[in-house]
């Protein structure tokens, strides 16, 4: 009789995040990875001052107003908390977290596969 294995699923490297970007603009300009890249480095200098801007980002996907981004785990609570308290008054823009977790798998069955990958 074989032996029995066990599996230990460890702390994950990495904190998925779902952002959607909020605009008071009736018609906003549309949202591609540069801008969507200013807007969050823009919200972590005010969040946390030069440390944040340390923080690296992978934008892994936008599309429309919606972004999908990975950080590393240790600072996904500082991201999070940076980008949910951030308002550009003098763009007009916000960011609203829509999804938060360890597993992108997860994440995107939130969102809907079609959202994400377009199937």
């Amino acid at each position: 009789m074989p032996a029995s294995q066990s599996f230990t699923i460890r702390d994950f490297p990495f904190t998925y995040l779902h952002l959607t970007l909020l605009s008071t603009s009736p018609s906003p300009p549309p949202l591609d990875g540069l801008t969507a890249h200013k807007h969050l480095t823009a919200a972590l200098r005010q969040f946390l001052g030069i440390t944040g801007t340390a923080i690296p980002i992978d934008i892994l996907k936008v599309d429309d107003g919606d972004v999908w981004i990975r950080v590393p785990r240790e600072d996904g609570a500082a991201v999070a908390a940076a980008l949910g308290n951030w308002v550009d008054a003098g763009e007009g823009v916000s960011w609203r977290i829509r999804g938060r977790g360890q597993w992108l798998g997860a994440l995107v069955a939130r969102t809907g596969l079609e959202k994400v990958w377009g199937k």
